[in-house]
């Protein structure tokens, strides 16, 4: 494993999330949205994420830049990345494939929505959040800076710590005691555990 290896494996995982997810966008985008709690706050919570999970680690890709906060490449600590990001990506098919039209980048409920709890979703209640934070540690150890590395965990953070409470709270509003059932016997985002 090399410094330029590991800079491509990231571009990959970013261009793989993408193709990933591009079919399942145009099939969602077809169902009309029946409730959003999409606003300034949203926004500014996407904005922070893509930030960090994409135009920092671009930037640094491509340009080297902010050079001053590089530390010494470690192939060990890159080969970890490449295994949480395929990790990354099996579960962003994953959670596609189990939401189908329902999905959404935003805090979005569809026409004619139902609660999925099957796929991946038998296991853990918000299973993109997880893809995305095995994102964000492969980043961090793909790109050995202290700012392109540790922005995606920053980035997604933020969105997420901010963004979680609001949205199990639409999905208490629309689905009640099946979402709160649901809650009882599953996590978060690791299975069993959070």
């Amino acid at each position: 494993m090399t410094p330029m290896i590991a800079k491509a494996i990231y571009v990959l995982l970013a261009v793989g999330w993408y193709v990933i997810r591009f079919p399942y966008e145009l099939r969602a985008n077809r169902t009309p949205v029946q409730t959003s709690r999409r606003g300034p706050r949203e926004i500014v919570l996407l904005i922070i994420s893509l930030t960090g999970m994409g135009i920092l680690p671009f930037v640094y890709v491509f340009t080297g830049f902010p050079q001053f906060a590089d530390y010494p490449f470690r192939p060990l600590q890159a080969w970890l990345g490449l295994v949480m990001a395929i990790a990354s990506l099996a579960m962003f098919v994953a959670t596609h494939r189990a939401l189908g039209r329902y999905w959404s980048v935003s805090l979005d409920l569809r026409e004619d929505h139902k609660l999925i709890t099957s796929g991946v979703y038998q296991w853990v209640r918000h299973p993109m959040y997880t893809a995305f934070w095995l994102w964000a540690v492969a980043q961090a150890l793909l790109l050995p800076n202290w700012v392109a590395g540790l922005s995606g965990i920053i980035g997604f953070g933020t969105l997420y710590f901010l963004r979680i409470g609001h949205e199990e709270r639409m999905m208490l509003d629309a689905f009640g005691d099946q979402y709160r059932s649901y809650m009882g016997r599953t996590k978060r985002l690791i299975p069993w555990i959070y």
